[in-house]
């Protein structure tokens, strides 16, 4: 009998990867501003108390070549990360001093993980509690953001979605349940595969 052997196809990456600031979005529909928090619940659905959570969502312009918009699909887009490195960017960009996380609706914030934006689709990270959160895509900047911007910094809101393109972090979905703290450790786990060739 032939004998299978299995090999992992994620591979741990030395980093000193850190939390650095956790927030949900309780009502979009009032605008993208975040709430801060110390310490957050990862359940299947999402961070408790953040409206992109669920295990499904209505598809929007960024599926559209797939999906017709409004249709139901899985929700991968639970959880938006960024980088303490691309806010600074985007603020230099902006000709501010800072970027509050609340302003661009973050979910994570985290420190240590350079060039956040090109950590390949299906990368993990995970907490010590064991919640595991795994990348999606690439998110984008929006108008939506740029209205939270231009409430604190009258005359920036329109120039924001040019300043953060490549900036805006990733979407991510909970993989595993578990507790996020401010100032956890993240180990960063990445597809062990070759780059497409296509």
């Amino acid at each position: 009998m032939a004998r299978v052997v299995l090999m992992a196809v994620l591979k741990r990456v030395a980093l000193d990867a850190r939390i650095s600031w956790l927030g949900i979005v309780p009502d979009r529909a009032a605008n993208l501003r975040a709430t801060p928090l110390a310490s957050v619940q990862a359940r299947f659905d999402g961070f408790e108390g953040e409206c992109h959570g669920g295990a499904i969502r209505p598809s929007c312009a960024r599926v559209t070549a797939l999906h017709p918009r409004g249709t139901p699909i899985r929700n991968t887009r639970q959880v938006t990360v960024l980088s303490t490195e691309e806010l600074a960017e985007t603020a230099a960009a902006l000709g501010i001093a800072a970027l509050a996380p609340e302003w661009v609706g973050a979910s994570m914030i985290v420190t240590g993980l350079p060039d956040l934006k090109h950590l390949p689709p299906g990368s993990r990270l995970q907490a010590p509690s064991g919640a595991t959160l795994a990348i999606d895509m690439e998110n984008l900047p929006c108008a939506w953001t740029g209205r939270v911007i231009e409430a604190e910094h009258p005359g920036l809101g329109r120039a924001y979605p040019a300043a953060a393109k490549g900036r805006r972090g990733l979407t991510a979905w909970v993989e595993r349940e578990g507790a996020l703290h401010l100032n956890d450790a993240l180990t960063l786990f990445i597809p062990a595969q070759r780059k497409w060739r296509g």
